[in-house]
């Protein structure tokens, strides 16, 4: 289980140290790609296939589409350094306006990648209106 938020910083050839605690979890091989809200989302092998697995379920209307393309396109493979270091690519660093400081954040099935700015500001709005999300959650069951 992915859980747990972690502040890094990223070097200029956009390597980036996955914190020890998430490594065991992601193994030696993992996904990259665009998250939702602005950043980046890693997923362990099992998981990015369990993801592309409901992804081919989807049918062909151009929503489902445009949704693939944009998880699917961006998507690439990532391998840990000797140093337990990860490289993101400028594209994926420019989507996510990763430039030095970062924060990773365990969400279950997958971490996400955050500039430290981005996360601070979503993480003070879902403080901010935690009661109205809670009670959305209470509606699912939760």
């Amino acid at each position: 289980m992915l859980t747990g938020e972690f502040n890094h910083s990223i070097d200029s050839k956009g390597r980036l140290i996955i914190p020890s605690k998430l490594r065991e979890s992601l193994g030696e091989h993992f996904v990259i790609t665009k998250g939702m809200d602005g950043c980046l989302f890693l997923y362990p092998d099992n998981e990015w296939k369990a993801f592309e697995e409901k992804l081919r379920t989807l049918p062909l209307t151009n929503k489902a589409r445009d949704f693939k393309r944009f998880f699917l396109g961006s998507a690439t493979e990532g391998e840990l350094d000797k140093q337990g270091r990860v490289l993101i690519s400028s594209s994926l660093r420019a989507y996510a306006d990763l430039e030095k400081e970062v924060v990773l954040a365990g969400v279950l099935d997958k971490v996400e990648i955050w500039s430290k700015e981005a996360w601070e500001a979503r993480t003070a709005d879902v403080e901010e209106n935690i009661e109205d999300i809670a009670s959305d959650m209470e509606d699912l069951g939760l």
